[in-house]
């Protein structure tokens, strides 16, 4: 069962899938559309679709994959390319009489890529904000602090409204980049985490939807927790648990993963929850006991 309030972005249409990447280099559109069925199917909301350098290279293929999952689902898709040109093309083409009238989200817009905004304005659509970075004096750099993460997301969500890109806080994901545990030594998710406090805590922010990847999280980290349980999956679950109450809303995650909200007594959700306080060193040690049998 999906948790109550938690909307799921189907992330699988992405080639840092080896799988889905097959489908591409195949050019297996049957196979693609079998993954957006079994997506829809297992509960997302909306799919993510990103055909990576193969869109590139030719525009007209995402063109293709976008016309393929749209003749088997009736979801919006997120329209995931870094270029310009090739989300103008795909844009043009996506038919959202076939996604029940939903609009399309344009992932995603940050500092470094305003000019993607402009594709608001191709067709009425929604997007997806990167809140993980600034613009400061001519050149883009990292947000450290959950202030700041706010601030950026306050900032773009004001400039949109009031350029006339948007009908409303409902089109705007604020996208919080959740780091990879094993390697933030630098509070990453607890910056998320406070911005995501923050951003929920805003009367001025209130309908705007706050989200981020799961699958970083995990990464580099072995299968089984020391308590023998699965690691990986109670640390995606663990983030949740402790983000949902402070507002975050939407995963770009895999559908079937059966999230759900951890009990206080769990033991990954106890050591995530202390691992987020440190810093350093001491992060990187506690991380270990998460796996590491005493």
């Amino acid at each position: 069962m999906p948790i109550p309030g938690l909307t799921i972005i189907g992330e699988r249409i992405n080639p840092g899938f080896r799988s889905t990447q097959a489908l591409f280099d195949d050019e297996d559109f049957a196979g693609i559309q079998a993954l957006a069925v079994r997506q829809a199917q297992a509960g997302a909301s909306y799919l993510n679709v990103n055909a990576g350098t193969k869109a590139l290279k030719d525009p007209h293929f995402m063109v293709e994959v976008v016309r393929a999952i749209q003749a088997v689902v009736d979801l919006p898709l997120s329209l995931d390319c870094p270029d310009f040109a090739v989300l103008k093309t795909v844009l043009e083409a996506y038919d959202a009489a076939k996604a029940k009238g939903m609009k399309p989200v344009i992932n995603s817009i940050s500092e470094s890529r305003w000019e993607l905004a402009e594709l608001m304005k191709v067709r009425p659509c929604k997007a997806i904000l990167m809140s993980s970075e600034q613009e400061r004096d001519g050149r883009i750099v990292p947000n450290r602090t959950g202030e700041e993460v706010h601030e950026v997301a306050k900032r773009k969500v004001k400039r949109l409204l009031a350029g006339g890109y948007a009908e409303g806080p409902d089109d705007f994901f604020v996208d919080v980049s959740i780091a990879t545990l094993a390697a933030d030594t630098e509070g990453l998710i607890k910056m998320a985490l406070e911005g995501i406090r923050l951003v929920g805590a805003d009367p001025d922010m209130a309908g705007v939807h706050v989200m981020g990847g799961l699958s970083n999280l995990p990464q580099h980290l072995p299968a089984k927790a020391a308590d023998g349980s699965d690691l990986k999956y109670h640390l995606e679950c663990a983030f949740l648990t402790v983000a949902m109450p402070l507002g975050f809303d939407t995963v770009l995650g895999t559908p079937w993963r059966d999230y759900r909200l951890l009990p206080d007594d769990n033991f990954v959700l106890r050591e995530f929850r202390r691992i987020v306080e440190l810093r350093e060193s001491d992060a990187l040690m506690a991380v270990v006991d998460l796996y590491q049998e005493p």
